[in-house]
């Protein structure tokens, strides 16, 4: 799998064993819809390799959070990490939740949440709830989830509300932001 824009373009990453990556087209419709993200902070849950959040720093975010509690994967994160020579990003052995937990305490905000949890599992919808609960989300921020279209998300998920949501074959973006 290769970086497909900005300062990284081309540059391969690699996979771990056993996860499903987030496809090239639909890492790039999801960049084509943020636009511009320079300068923005993001954090990556259930990560696998990373892709989606070097992509990000690729575009020029600010900082990288990644979230893995995969052992094998978090190696790989960190050969990715150290093949990119990326400064501006901490990675975390954490599950998902506990990490969500944890980002608040350290007061850490960001303006985008991107997940992509394992399908089938429920994961999703349960995460999203952790999100709405807690407060790490820029008030203009957004969360995006990647899931299986037959995964059916909640309307609103505590303080988060979806406003979108972009198909690729079997697989949904889900956009969601703060309620006013």
């Amino acid at each position: 799998m290769k970086i497909t824009t900005g300062k990284y373009k081309g540059r391969l990453i690699k996979m771990p064993a056993g996860i499903r990556p987030t496809q090239d087209k639909v890492r790039k419709a999801l960049f084509d819809i943020l636009g511009d993200i320079e300068g923005l902070n993001f954090l990556e849950l259930f990560a696998g390799s990373a892709s989606v959040g070097l992509e990000a720093l690729s575009r020029g975010v600010s900082g990288l959070v990644v979230i893995e509690s995969n052992p094998g994967c978090r190696l790989v994160i960190k050969k990715n990490i150290e093949d990119l020579q990326v400064k501006n990003c901490d990675l975390y052995p954490l599950e998902a939740d506990r990490a969500i937990e944890m980002l608040e305490r350290a007061k850490k905000i960001f303006d985008i949440i991107f997940l992509d949890p394992p399908y089938y599992k429920e994961m999703a919808k349960k995460t999203l709830q952790t999100l709405g609960a807690y407060d790490i989300l820029a008030p203009n921020g957004f969360v995006i989830v990647q899931h299986f279209k037959k995964d059916s998300l909640p309307e609103n998920a505590g303080s988060l509300t979806r406003f979108r949501q972009a198909a690729y074959g079997d697989t949904v973006l889900s956009f969601y932001r703060k309620t006013a």
